[in-house]
C-alpha cells in the first residue's frame, strides 16, 4: 500500500459512483480541491486536475467501523492506534471507533482525551468509546457526561458484559439523558463457563467445552427489554445467533432506538471451520452453525442488523499459538472485512450492492450520530474506490495490522478495495 498526500486539485473519472444514502448508483467523475468535493457530474474535469482513471471501478463513501480494539494504550506490542489506522486504509474505512478495553481500560475523561489527541496524527478518524463501568468491573458507573465532552461517542464495556442488571439499568438512564448509545458485550457467563465455541454437533466431535447460544440470546433479550423499560439507545454488537435476531426482530418492531450490527466473520464461517483448530476462529461471541449464519445472513439483507462492524481484534502469534483452550478470544478483520462481506452477501447471497455499502457507510454512522451526507459539496472527502469484480486472496501481504491472527488468510475474497481517500491522504493498494 502507498500513502501519499492528496494533491490540491485531483478527479476520479470514469467509474460508477454509488451513493448509498438514495441507492443510485451512475456513472460520473468525483473532482476534488484542497481536499473538499468540489463536483460530482458528467461533466469533463479541469485540464488542471490530476487524474485517477475509476474506470470498471465503484466509487463511494469511505466505509466507518463501529467496533474495533487498538489495544493502545497497554499493549502496543498488538496494535497502536497508527497501526490500526492504517489497517482500516487497506480496508477502506475512513473512521473507526475504538473500545476500551484496554490496559488500563478507557474509562476516565483523561484516558478519552488521549485518544483523541493521538488519534490527530493518524491517517484515519479515531472515536473513543468509553467503558460503561470503572476498571470494567461493572460495579461503579464512569463519568459518563464529562467522557463525552471530551470526545466519548458511546460506552460500552466490550470485552466484558455489564451482568448487574441494576448497573445496566443506570447505565442505560444515564445514556439516555445524554443521547448517546450503549453497546453491552452479550455473553450470560454463568451459561458461558469455561465455553470456548459454540455448543452442537461439532463441539461434541471436537471435545471442546462450549456454550450455547442463549449465552448471547438470555443477556440480548434482558438489554432490549432495559432498554425499553427507560427509552434509551441500546447498540447490540456482534450478533451471532438465531435466537439473538428473534428477539431483536420483535422489540425493532415498536422500538426506533435499538440497532445491531453482525461481525464478517460470523456471516462467512461456521463451526463446522473449527475442525482445523485454527485458534484464529476461537472469537467471542463464538462462530455459530449453519442455520445461524443464515439467519444472520436473512436478518442483515432485510434491516433487521443495521451495519456490519469488523471487532478486529490482534493478539500476537504467542498468545494464538497456544492451545485452543489457553489462546485468547478475538481475529483481526479490517484489512478482510469487504471482500469477505461481498462475496458472503452479494455474490452468494444475491444482497443488493447498494444496500451492502449502506451497511457500511450510512447505517454505523448513523448509529453513533455522525455525518452520513459524505457527497455532499464542499465536504471532506472521505471516500473508498472498489473493484466489485476481482476475486483474490487473502494472504499475509495484505495485512498491515502489527498482529496476524486472521482466520481469513487464503481463503477466495471477491471485490477489492482499491483507493481510501480521507483527512487529505490517498492510500493505493497493491
Amino acid at each position: 500500500m502507498k500513502i501519499s498526500r492528496l494533491n490540491k486539485n485531483i478527479a476520479l473519472i470514469g467509474g460508477t459512483i454509488l451513493d448509498p444514502i438514495n441507492g443510485n448508483e451512475k456513472k460520473g467523475n468525483v473532482h476534488i480541491v484542497d481536499g473538499k468535493i468540489k463536483s460530482i457530474s458528467n461533466k469533463k474535469p479541469p485540464k488542471s486536475a490530476t487524474i485517477i482513471d475509476c474506470k470498471g471501478l465503484i466509487i463511494t463513501h469511505g466505509f466507518c467501523d463501529i467496533h474495533s480494539h487498538f489495544r493502545e494504550p497497554g499493549r502496543e506490542d498488538k496494535e497502536t492506534l497508527e497501526s490500526g489506522a492504517i489497517a482500516a486504509l487497506v480496508g477502506g474505512f475512513t473512521r473507526v471507533c475504538v473500545m476500551p478495553n484496554t490496559d488500563p481500560p478507557i474509562d476516565s475523561p483523561e484516558s478519552i482525551r488521549y485518544i483523541v489527541d493521538r488519534s490527530e496524527e493518524c491517517p484515519v478518524y479515531i472515536h473513543p468509546i468509553g467503558a460503561i463501568s470503572k476498571n470494567q468491573h461493572g460495579e461503579e458507573l464512569t463519568e459518563m457526561a464529562i467522557m463525552i465532552s471530551e470526545g466519548a461517542v458511546a460506552f460500552s464495556d466490550d470485552g466484558l458484559p455489564v451482568t448487574d442488571s441494576r448497573i445496566m439499568r443506570n447505565a442505560l438512564e444515564y445514556a439516555n439523558m445524554l443521547g448517546i448509545p450503549l453497546i453491552n458485550h452479550a455473553e450470560d457467563l454463568c451459561l458461558k463457563q469455561d465455553g470456548v465455541m459454540h455448543e452442537g454437533t461439532i463441539s461434541t466431535q471436537l471435545g471442546l467445552p462450549s456454550s450455547p447460544d442463549l449465552t448471547e440470546s438470555n443477556m440480548v433479550h434482558r438489554d432490549l427489554e432495559l432498554s425499553e423499560l427507560t427509552g434509551a439507545r441500546l447498540h447490540v454488537p456482534h450478533v451471532s445467533s438465531a435466537k439473538s435476531i428473534n428477539h431483536i426482530r420483535k422489540i425493532k418492531e415498536n422500538n426506533l432506538k435499538i440497532s445491531a450490527e453482525v461481525s464478517p466473520h460470523h456471516l462467512f464461517f461456521t463451526d463446522e471451520d473449527l475442525v482445523t483448530f485454527d485458534t484464529n476462529l476461537k472469537v467471542a461471541p463464538p462462530i455459530r452453525s449453519r442455520f445461524d449464519r443464515k439467519s444472520l445472513i436473512k436478518a442483515l439483507k432485510d434491516g433487521t442488523i443495521d451495519c456490519i462492524a469488523t471487532d478486529h481484534a490482534p493478539h500476537t502469534i504467542e498468545e494464538k499459538e497456544a492451545t485452543f483452550d489457553l489462546a485468547p478470544f478475538g481475529m483481526i478483520g479490517l484489512e478482510s472485512c469487504f471482500g469477505a462481506v461481498y462475496k458472503t452477501m452479494v455474490v452468494e447471497n444475491n444482497m443488493k450492492r447498494t444496500e451492502l455499502v449502506k451497511a457500511l457507510t450510512v447505517n454505523p454512522r448513523k448509529i453513533m450520530g455522525f455525518d452520513y451526507d459524505l457527497f455532499k459539496i464542499g465536504k471532506e472527502a472521505e471516500i473508498t474506490v472498489f473493484d466489485p469484480h476481482k476475486d483474490w486472496v487473502f494472504s499475509h501481504n495484505n495485512i498491515y495490522s502489527k498482529s496476524k491472527n486472521s482466520a481469513f488468510l487464503d481463503k477466495k475474497m471477491v471485490g477489492h478495495v482499491e483507493y481510501t481517500i480521507v483527512k487529505g491522504h490517498i492510500a493505493k493498494n497493491n
